[in-house]
């Protein structure tokens, strides 16, 4: 009978320790995924807020537009292309 009530607290304890192991195990587990859920929200909060920051800076110190003056001149029409009334040298020797 001694023996049986050995292992019967033996079995108790082998089954408390696995409970045991079982209960930290899952809690490591939940825990790594808050971890994660929060380390990624705060890193997108991150990249939000730079992202925000790079907009107010470039808003804010964009320089002036200042106009530049447009060119009044204008350029006068092509006269139309007559033919030339200016002899043309050949490459006959006159006679």
């Amino acid at each position: 009978m001694a023996g049986r009530k050995s292992a019967q607290r033996t079995e108790q304890e082998r089954a408390r320790l696995y409970a045991a192991r079982t209960a930290w195990h899952e809690g490591r587990i939940a825990r790594r995924v808050r971890d994660n859920t929060v380390i990624g929200i705060v890193g997108g909060l991150i990249v939000a807020g730079a992202v925000a920051s790079q907009f107010v800076h470039a808003a804010v110190t964009a320089p002036e537009p200042t106009p530049t003056p447009t060119p009044t001149e204008t350029v006068p029409p092509l006269e139309p292309l007559l033919p030339s009334t200016t002899p043309v040298p050949s490459d006959t020797p006159a006679e």
